[in-house]
C-alpha cells in the first residue's frame, strides 16, 4: 500500500520546514548580523555555514520526510533516525557554531553550572547511553511513541544529551573544555561500548518486542504522532496496519534495526579514531621538528666577531 494514503502534510511536514527555515535565517542573522565588527567575535566561516545548512537539512529529512513516517511503520527506519538524530548531526553541529556563540551561550550564569556538569567525560557518556538504552525497554518505548508530548520531549532530551555527548570530542574551545589524545581514545571506545547492551537486548530478543509495530491499534495510536488525526479519522476502518507497507516479518526488521544502529556508530566512532590519530601524528611530527630544530641550533658553530 503507498504511503500517499497519508496525505502531503504526513509525508513532508510543512510547518517543521517552516521552522527548519526559521533556524537558518536566525542562524545567519546571528552570526553575521548580531556579530558586527566586534574583534573579539571572529567571522563565520563559509566552511561552517554549509556544515549548519547541512545539519538543519539532516534534521529535516530524519524528522520532517518520509522518512519519519517510515520510522513509525518499520523499526530499522526508527533506528536509521535515531543514529543520525544522535551521532551524525550532533558533531556536526558543534562545529558549525562560531566559539563566540558558544562562549556566549556556555558562560551565561543560569545555563554555565549544567553545562560544566554534563559536559564532563563520564556524566555525557553515561547519561545519553543509560537514557538511550531506557527508551528502548519495550514498555519504556511503547508509552513514548503514544503521546506525542512525551515524545516530543524525549526527542529533544535526547538531542541535548546528544550534544553534551560528542561536546568534549568536537568542540573547537581551547580552555577546559576538551580532552585530549589518549583521553580521547578511551572516550570513542567507552561510547562505543556502553551502546552494546541496548543493541544486544534489540538484535538478541527472541520476539519482536514493541507493540507499537506489531499490535494494530498501538500502532495506530503511535501513528497520531506523525499524522493528522484527521486523516487517520477517515482511514479507520479500513484494516490498516504496518504489515500493509512492508514484507519485512517484524523480528527481522527488529535485528536489521539494531544491527544498523551499531553499524552507524562504528562508522562515526571509526571515523573520530582516525581523525584523532592524524592530529596525534600531526602533533609528535611538529614536536619533533622543534626538537630537531633546537638542537641543529645548539650545535651550530660559533663564529668570533
Amino acid at each position: 500500500m503507498p504511503l500517499s494514503i497519508f496525505g502531503f502534510r504526513a509525508l513532508w511536514s510543512p510547518y517543521f520546514m517552516i521552522f527548519i527555515l526559521l533556524i537558518i535565517a536566525s542562524y545567519f542573522y546571528i552570526t553575521i548580523k548580531l556579530r558586527g565588527n566586534a574583534p573579539d567575535r571572529e567571522a563565520l566561516k563559509p566552511k561552517q555555514a554549509i556544515l549548519f545548512v547541512i545539519a538543519m537539512t539532516l534534521v529535516y529529512v530524519t524528522k520532517g520526510s518520509p522518512v519519519d513516517l517510515m520510522a513509525h511503520i518499520m523499526f530499522t527506519f526508527h533506528m536509521f533516525q535515531m543514529a543520525f538524530l544522535y551521532l551524525v548531526i550532533p558533531p556536526i553541529l558543534i562545529v558549525s557554531i562560531p566559539n563566540w556563540v558558544w562562549k556566549e551561550l556556555i558562560h551565561n550564569k543560569w545555563f554555565h553550572p549544567i553545562f560544566k556538569f554534563m559536559t564532563k567525560p563520564l556524566i555525557a557518556l553515561l547519561v545519553f547511553n543509560g537514557i538511550f538504552s531506557i527508551y528502548h525497554i519495550p514498555v519504556v518505548m511503547d508509552a513514548v511513541k503514544m503521546n506525542v508530548f512525551i515524545h516530543a520531549g524525549y526527542t529533544i532530551l535526547l538531542f541535548v544529551l546528544a550534544l553534551f555527548l560528542w561536546w568534549p570530542l568536537t568542540n573547537k574551545l581551547e580552555e577546559k573544555y576538551q580532552i585530549h589524545g589518549l583521553k580521547k581514545v578511551g572516550y570513542i571506545l567507552a561510547d562505543g561500548i556502553l551502546l552494546l547492551p541496548a543493541c544486544g537486548m534489540i538484535i538478541f530478543a527472541p520476539t519482536a518486542m514493541y507493540a507499537t509495530y506489531t499490535d494494530g491499534e498501538m500502532w495506530l495510536r503511535a501513528m497520531e504522532l506523525c499524522v493528522p488525526s484527521a486523516t487517520l479519522s477517515g482511514l479507520s476502518g479500513s484494516g490498516l496496519s504496518p504489515e500493509l507497507f512492508t514484507n519485512v516479518a517484524p523480528k527481522i526488521d527488529q535485528q536489521l534495526g539494531g544491527v544498523l544502529m551499531k553499524v552507524i556508530q562504528e562508522i562515526v566512532l571509526g571515523y573520530m579514531l582516525v581523525k584523532v590519530f592524524f592530529a596525534w601524528y600531526e602533533k609528535e611530527k611538529l614536536e619533533g621538528e622543534k626538537i630537531n630544530e633546537a638542537a641543529l641550533l645548539q650545535h651550530r658553530p660559533k663564529h668570533a666577531d
